[in-house]
């Protein structure tokens, strides 16, 4: 729910004060006060003014405005937000308020505002919870409507609760010293009617007492205000009373109609009363069977099943506007309600999950006898078959509307109506009736009707509305609306235009209705007009309210005692004890008062499966009827108290705490339910349900943690945000600052050893751990490493040495990205000995002696290849070669060309040294070359690689006179371009070891092969051959299976929500990133990326804080950087708070598969995660060791062993797993939630753990949740639990032949069918839906499907609509095995396997069945095509529910089913998804969908062609290809083949335009050329441009791309001139297609 604060941005102005305001205004100043003034009189200016007193304060204290409903709040508020210059907050209850259950967000308000507008309920429930102190945080308290506050309103609960118990304010404001101090605040009411009932005196004290004030009125400037306040003239109407007064046959034929029907029911055949029988009769009496047995008793005495209760109230209201508006209204009344009633779009589905089925039959099918006269709208029917009362007010209505009318007003008028049946049928009376019809426009206005426990019948004429409230008011404000007839909602508050005249339909009811609808007759000249029938009846009654308005004037016009002085007390319940206690840390309170509103609340949050009552149950002792007084009847004895009760708490609450009694001590029912009440939430709150606000916990953290967690939520997004971190953790960066080397030998077969200088450690690796290179020439290259166990310093010749041959050695290939003066390498290599390489050694120096002195030094490392071969001739073991210049791209030598070149060969030459001309000379020997390869060698090649093969190896030639060849050994190259490959493979690893020993020294973890934790720290950014995500799917499942064991243990007592809650927490990705950066996980995330071609030597004079985690190459000597690079360095210490949480999941992942669930929790030991970790054996046997023995048990237990193939030994978990929360038996269980809380964990870990480890599939996280999800999704779970089933044996007595012997037989037992509960809409559904399933589209289409298909069958699954409860049973049912098996998974998958589950995911594994989403598999195929296709969204209309798949504007599929509630939505959009795919992926129909896209038919027709049967392909009756048969082809082979040729052919766009050119004789042509750096293709229609298509000239674009481009421009263009000439080629014959030629078709 959203603040609004409404800040003022100027002064706003405040209008002028009157006198009578001013002194009302003093008086407030000075004590507590009610100000008692008419509407209009300007009692909120007064309230303004006050506040803005307040707000001008130095006080942290805040003025708050209390409004009686949300529309007066909202007026209220923006009232004063216009006139005040301060925040002024605003919240009602309507606005989210579970966001409000948070004591920081109560802060924050209280801090930044002055003033606070709101609705009673939300200030009553702040102080209740604590998050509000009234006497610490509230200065003054202003109660608008003040009148309410008697009795249990809101208002004097906040006085009574709150109010009373702090300490007075001085007497004289002045001596308030403190304004902070924590004292009463002071409370201003405002009222235009203080009164209610009889008694002035009495009522005035109440009030007054309750709100601790005196009312009063303006004493000095009586006369001001009476020249402000306008009293309407009184008028009256006497009509004549209605011949009918609802006595004898009603004059209405569909009225009489309907009396007929329901005087035909019987309450005893209602399906309501029937279920309730039938439930009685299989149950053993104890709680549940007296609850049923009362309820029962109670139904059939009061008649008040919805059915019966509702079509008696349907009379009642048309036998009432039969009575009061005449037979046409009653009869347009019956109609329309059952034509409302009978629409199945409109059929309460508020209510569906307390309604079964059979009483919604029941109520259609009694409706349907209703025998419907249909309405006349003739002027003349209306007129004869209305009321004398109609007419009377019409008469009044016009006499009134001449009379402003002649003064030149515009008139408007409001009339009150009780009924809010009677309201609408009187404004669609006004509406056609022909003396009003065209001079008043009427509106609507209707109360809300949500206070009935079951709803009420005539709720639904809430539908009959034309507009919403907001929208008349305005329509009646702007003058589009002049007559509104209106309830009572219109009485009070609301801010509706002054009215010329308010007249009363029905006399007002009591003295504050009277005085508040008078109110809004308060024009100049208006009048306040009330119907009396000529009977008189009312008279007396007007005469006595008259009487008592000038006693309640006199009494508040003059100077009355102070409330102090009052001895009068609210005597609701005054007898009774008010119970109270207040949780010391926060200050919330709970009380008698409002324990039944907080126990509601807590049993309502509770998280369920959609059926069943969670409300508290009452059994209020003694019983209200006799036992089975159903099956007897007879008088019922009186009884007046006292009264005890007996609370009972939904099946999901442990049965410990589920059941609370008091005695029969108390006055009254209620105070009996409160007391019982009271004393269950306290339980609650003892048992760690309930927070210190006494609220449930919303979120489930530890009380230590809720700000820490609530911080880092600020700091870390759950998604998409990112954590300020510093860089990766450099491995090569030393420690320490001593200038000292570690020594690594490097092996590789077939290479000389080499020593690997570096000033960090690199750590001892074991043999797995080591290395491995892959190329082209060798898939697989062992490396071999060997550390040096200490340090040593290098003399300054060895360090030289080493330098210059590092230099030397990478330089040939690494030379452009160097500096040859930087020889400071934070990697240093020598070779085994100083006689390595001795020969090429003296090859560089026979070549420097040749170099002149002002050559640059790093020319001596390539040497011309002339003077190569002059010097030392047509070696082979070069490996080297570079082209000429400084820093010429260098190739890998394979041999000397001596003999001829090819055509191609020579053309290749040219194009490389003379591109222009063409001209060169080719000498002999040539140097065959082929690319260089720098790539990241730890990754394996490609599996579609073509190695030697690959375009990229292929050789080519250079000229000996324009190539140098590098100095330098095969072997050094060699081990140059694995150099940078070996590095970042040490660096990874000695990471990762680093961790290993920072995190899980001296633990179990610290064996995890380096290969996994490799794998689990590497993100997916870096590239590498191996990331997380693989690890992470796994781990996340681990981590989500051993939290949950975890929860269930450790908080026995907690509900399914509760723990679900804790767990989303505990392994939410902000948890667990909180905790990753705790312990600094973030340096060890291999996160950077190692581009290979962009490689150079590290500097050991870089500073670590200039050393990017993303740039290897970072020098100070670099460059500045450009904006771009700015930004990317900003973000390159930003680790997206993901990518932390996956890490962490990997690890546990990672440790799970090397040993176990034991060491997966050990893993999570580490992160804490805020759980008490035990290991799981504890934990299973702790959750096991609570399974009590029942004293009996359900029959159908051994039916659920034989079913699922294991048999219980704590048999009291199978009876949990099987209760429903709507069980209310004496089973010492609770209802399965906790246990499908478990077993859906164990579910997905063995799934998840299967689909894993299928190391022939290795499927990536996408793919494994694909599968996953397939058979883990309700609607599969769902299809086991319809069809798991076992045969049972029976036996029934048979006599024959004068003995009795027992026939024996079988039925078929099923596993929906063993569910405990007692709730008739459940048992609707389970037959329902079983009624599904045995169709053949249900069991036999999924069971091939799932057996044969190679979809998965989502639709179908789908369209059983199964309820959630029979996905629970599966889960839950796993649950307890898993608890009665001690934990043993193996157990686990006996039971999938017997119920089928892991045999279809073997196959859907084994078959690589498409599991994609049909909705997914849609937009795949649109995306692979780069189409749009567009499904949904589901369109609800006349009670059907329709969804349309459209390709680019095309419909390709459509279906409608009736609607059945939401579901239903979710089942047509699969549907049409799953017909759309089926279309679109078959040719022939895609062909025919394609066609019609464009407007154009396409046909597949069989013909002889020279005797063989062929299958046509046309498009518009012009054949586009043919197919003859071949072999013993089938008519639908034949038919693939033609729509698939077809369709290549006219999915080209190049085919296509030739084939709509052709069909209109226009001629095709292409031009492609070069144009201002552009190449350009044109394609022209009849020597005109109607396509065209540009690339720039470094674009890897084919021609063949770009004449593909330009014809489906220039088909884009034809087509729609086909479609423009089209009107007029049937006017102009051939010349429509006439085109002028210097008319361009673009």
């Amino acid at each position: 729910m959203a603040i609004d604060p409404e800040p003022a941005t100027s002064e706003p102005l405040m209008p002028m004060s009157r006198k009578y305001q001013e002194e009302m205004l003093e008086e407030s100043l000075r004590r507590n006060i009610v100000i008692a003034l008419d509407t209009g009189a300007g009692k909120t200016h007064i309230a303004v003014l006050r506040m803005k007193l307040e707000a001008e304060r130095v006080s942290r204290k805040v003025s708050w405005f209390l409004a009686p409903t949300v529309a007066l709040a909202l007026q209220q508020h923006q009232v004063i937000a216009g006139h005040l210059p301060v925040s002024v907050g605003m919240i009602s209850g309507s606005m989210e308020p579970d966001q409000w259950k948070d004591a920081e967000l109560w802060r924050r308000v209280l801090a930044t505002h002055r003033i606070m507008v709101t609705t009673h309920d939300v200030l009553l429930n702040a102080l209740r919870h604590g998050y509000i102190n009234m006497g610490r945080d509230i200065n003054l308290l202003i109660f608008d409507e003040a009148h309410h506050a008697a009795d249990r309103h809101p208002y004097n609960l906040i006085m009574q609760e709150f109010y009373t118990h702090l300490p007075p304010r001085p007497q004289v404001p002045e001596q308030v010293s403190n304004s902070e101090a924590v004292i009463r605040p002071m409370v201003l009411g405002l009222t235009a009617s203080p009164i209610f009932g009889g008694d002035v005196e009495r009522a005035f004290s109440k009030i007054e007492s309750n709100l601790d004030c005196i009312i009063r009125a303006p004493l000095l400037y009586r006369e001001e205000l009476a020249g402000f306040v306008h009293r309407p003239e009184f008028k009256h109407v006497i009509y004549p009373a209605s011949p009918y007064q609802m006595i004898g046959p009603p004059p209405s034929r569909n009225v009489a109609s309907l009396a007929n029907v329901l005087q035909s029911l019987n309450i005893d055949d209602d399906p309501y009363v029937l279920g309730l029988r039938q439930q009685l009769s299989k149950m053993r009496k104890g709680p549940e069977w007296t609850r049923i047995d009362q309820k029962l008793s109670k139904t059939i005495s009061k008649k008040d099943t919805y059915t019966h209760k509702g079509l008696r109230d349907f009379w009642r209201a048309a036998d009432e506007i039969c009575m009061d508006l005449g037979e046409w209204a009653a009869d347009w009344f019956v109609q329309t309600v059952k034509e409302q009633a009978m629409r199945a779009d409109m059929l309460f589905p508020e209510y569906a999950s307390t309604w079964s089925s059979r009483e919604k039959a029941y109520l259609m099918d009694t409706l349907s006898r209703i025998e419907i006269v249909p309405v006349s709208y003739d002027a003349e029917d209306i007129v004869a078959r209305s009321s004398p009362k109609l007419t009377s007010l019409i008469e009044a209505l016009l006499q009134e509307k001449i009379f402003f009318e002649g003064h030149d007003e515009d008139y408007r008028g409001l009339v009150f109506v009780t009924r809010r049946d009677a309201v609408l049928a009187l404004t669609e009376l006004l509406t056609h009736h022909p003396l009003t019809a065209q001079l008043f426009q009427v509106g609507s206005l209707l109360g809300n009707s949500e206070n009935s426990r079951r709803h009420s019948f005539l709720d639904i004429t809430r539908y009959f509305l034309k507009q919403p409230a907001t929208q008349t008011l305005n329509d009646f404000r702007s003058g589009d609306l002049n007559l509104i007839i209106a309830t009572a909602v219109a009485e009070e508050g609301l801010d509706i235009q002054a009215c010329c005249s308010v007249v009363r339909w029905d006399p007002p009811p009591n003295m504050v209705s009277w005085a508040q609808s008078r109110g809004r007759a308060r024009q100049k000249r208006s009048s306040f007009i009330v119907m009396f029938s000529d009977d008189l009846a009312h008279r007396s009654t007007v005469s006595k309210w008259e009487l008592l308005e000038q006693e309640m004037v006199r009494l508040y016009n003059t100077d009355r005692r102070d409330p102090a002085e009052s001895t009068t007390i609210d005597e609701d319940d005054s007898a009774e004890t008010t119970l109270r206690f207040r949780a010391e840390s926060t200050g919330a309170l709970l009380t008698s008062n409002s324990a039944i509103e907080h126990l509601n609340h807590f049993c309502s949050i509770i998280p369920h499966s959609g059926r069943g009552n969670h409300a508290p149950v009452y059994d209020v002792d003694p019983p209200e009827y006799p036992p089975e007084w159903h099956s007897y009847g007879g008088s019922m004895p009186l009884y007046d108290g006292p009264y005890g009760c007996t609370v009972t708490l939904p099946k999901l609450v442990d049965p410990a705490f589920r059941t609370f009694s008091t005695p029969c001590l108390h006055r009254t029912k209620i105070s009996a339910k409160r007391h019982v009440a009271f004393q269950a939430y306290m339980a609650l709150y003892e048992h760690g349900l309930l927070n210190e606000n006494l609220l449930p916990l919303t979120s489930v953290l530890e009380p230590e943690l809720e700000d820490e967690v609530r911080n880092l939520l600020k700091e870390v997004e759950k998604r998409d945000g990112t954590a300020r971190v510093t860089s990766q953790l450099d491995p090569w960066v030393p420690s320490d600052s001593q200038d000292l080397w570690w020594s690594t030998e490097l092996s590789i077969e077939g290479m000389p050893r080499m020593k690997l200088l570096s000033r960090a450690k690199v750590a001892p690796l074991l043999e797995d751990d080591m290395p491995v290179l892959h190329s082209r020439e060798r898939p697989f290259i062992q490396v071999r490493v060997v550390s040096q166990s200490s340090p040593a310093s290098l003399d300054a010749e060895t360090l030289f040495r080493a330098r210059a041959y590092t230099r030397e050695t990478l330089w040939p290939i690494y030379g452009p990205r160097m500096k040859w003066e930087d020889m400071d390498f934070l990697h240093l290599i020598l070779p085994p000995d100083d006689d390595y390489s001795s020969e090429w050694r003296r090859r560089r120096e026979a070549h420097n002696a040749e170099l002149e002195t002002d050559r640059p030094p790093y020319r001596s490392l390539f040497a011309p290849s002339t003077w190569f071969l002059k010097q030392f001739g047509r070696q082979s073991d070069l490996f080297i070669v570079g082209a000429s210049g400084r820093f010429g791209k260098v190739y890998q030598f394979l041999h000397w060309r001596t003999g001829p070149v090819s055509d191609e060969e020579e053309t290749a030459l040219r194009e490389r040294y003379a591109p222009d001309d063409g001209d060169v000379v080719i000498t002999y020997p040539l140097l065959e070359v082929k690319t260089l390869v720098k790539r990241n060698f730890l990754l394996p090649m490609p599996v579609d690689s073509k190695g030697l093969e690959a375009s990229s190896q292929k050789p080519f030639l250079l000229l000996e006179d324009s190539t140098s060849v590098g100095l330098i050994s095969p072997q050094d190259a060699q081990f140059a371009l694995w150099l940078p490959s070996i590095l970042r493979s040490l660096a990874m690893t000695n990471t990762v070891i680093d961790m290993r020993d920072t995190l899980f020294t001296d633990t179990p973890l610290s064996s995890i092969p380096l290969r996994l934790l490799l794998a689990a720290t590497t993100a997916p950014v870096s590239q590498e051959c191996s990331n997380y995500q693989r690890l992470e799917t796994l781990g996340d499942t681990v981590l989500k299976y051993v939290v949950s064991i975890q929860l269930l243990a450790e908080f026995p007592l907690w509900h399914e929500g509760y723990l679900a809650r804790r767990k989303d927490h505990s392994v939410s990705n902000a948890r667990l990133a909180k905790a990753a950066i705790r312990l600094q996980l973030y340096t060890w995330i291999i996160r950077d990326m190692y581009a290979p071609k962009k490689w150079k030597p590290r500097h050991s004079t870089v500073r670590v804080e200039e050393t990017s985690v993303h740039d290897e190459s970072a020098r100070p000597d670099a460059s500045p950087k450009t904006e771009k690079e700015k930004r990317k360095a900003k973000t390159k210490g930003e680790l997206s708070t993901k990518v932390l949480a996956d890490v962490v999941e990997a690890l546990i992942g990672a440790a799970y598969i090397h040993g176990g669930f034991d060491l997966g929790v050990e893993c999570a030991r580490v992160f804490d995660l805020g759980i008490p970790w035990r290991r799981l054996p504890e934990r299973i046997d702790s959750m096991r060791s609570r399974a009590v023995d029942l004293d009996h048990y359900p029959m159908q237990l051994s039916a659920v062993e034989a079913m699922i193939g294991h048999t219980f030994q704590k048999k009291s978990l199978l009876v949990e797993a099987l209760t429903h929360v709507s069980y209310q038996s004496d089973l010492e269980t609770i209802s399965y939630e906790r246990m499908e809380f478990l077993g859906d964990s164990v579910l997905d870990m063995i799934v998840t753990d299967y689909l894993f480890h299928l190391s022939e599939k290795d499927y990536s996280p996408g793919n494994l949740h694909l599968r996953k999800t397939a058979v883990v999704n309700a609607h599969f779970l769902a299809m086991l639990c319809l069809r798991a089933s076992t045969e049972a044996a029976t036996g029934m007595p048979k006599w024959s032949r004068g003995k009795v012997t027992v026939q024996g037989s079988t039925h078929q037992v099923y596993l929906w069918q063993c569910l405990l509960h007692s709730s008739m809409p459940v048992l609707d559904e389970q037959n329902i839906t079983f009624a599904r399933w045995s169709r053949p589209s249900g069991a036999e289409r999924i069971e091939a499907a799932l057996a044969e298909g190679k979809v998965y069958p989502w639709a179908a699954l789908t369209s059983l609509r199964a309820p959630k409860f029979m996905s629970d049973m599966i889960e839950s049912i796993l649950g307890a095995v898993f608890v009665d098996a001690s934990g043993d998974l193996d157990v686990v998958r006996g039971v999938l396997r017997k119920l089928g589950l892991l045999q279809i995911l073997e196959h859907i594994v084994e078959t690589e069945m498409d599991v994609t989403h049909p909705v997914s598999r849609l937009h795949l195929w649109a995306s692979k095509r780069h189409e749009k296709v567009k499904c949904g969204p589901s369109v609800r209309k006349d009670g059907r529910v329709s969804c349309t798949a459209v390709w680019e504007g095309y419909e390709v599929a459509r279906v409608e089913d009736e609607w059945r509630g939401r579901i239903s939505q979710e089942d047509v959009r699969f549907s049409v998804a799953e017909q759309a795919i089926e279309l679109l992926e078959h040719p022939p129909s895609f062909l025919r969908i394609w066609a019609a896209r464009r407007k154009l038919n396409a046909e597949l027709v069989f013909e002889d062609c020279d005797g063989t049967l062929s299958c046509v392909a046309r498009v518009d009756g012009q054949e586009v290809v043919r197919v003859l048969r071949r072999g013993d082809a089938s008519e639908a082979d034949m038919e693939l083949a033609a729509a698939t040729a077809a369709l290549k052919a006219v999915e080209s766009p190049v085919s296509w335009l030739e084939f709509v050119a052709s069909r209109h004789a226009i001629e095709v042509d292409y031009v492609v050329y070069e144009d201002d750096g552009k190449r350009v293709c044109c394609a022209y229609l009849d020597g005109l441009e109607a396509g065209r298509y540009e690339a720039e000239l470094q674009a890897r674009v084919s021609e063949e791309e770009m004449l593909a481009r330009a014809a489906k421009d220039a088909a884009a263009t034809l087509e729609k001139r086909i479609a423009s000439v089209a009107e007029a080629e049937v006017d102009a014959g051939d010349d429509a297609w006439a085109v002028d030629p210097d008319e361009e078709w673009v």
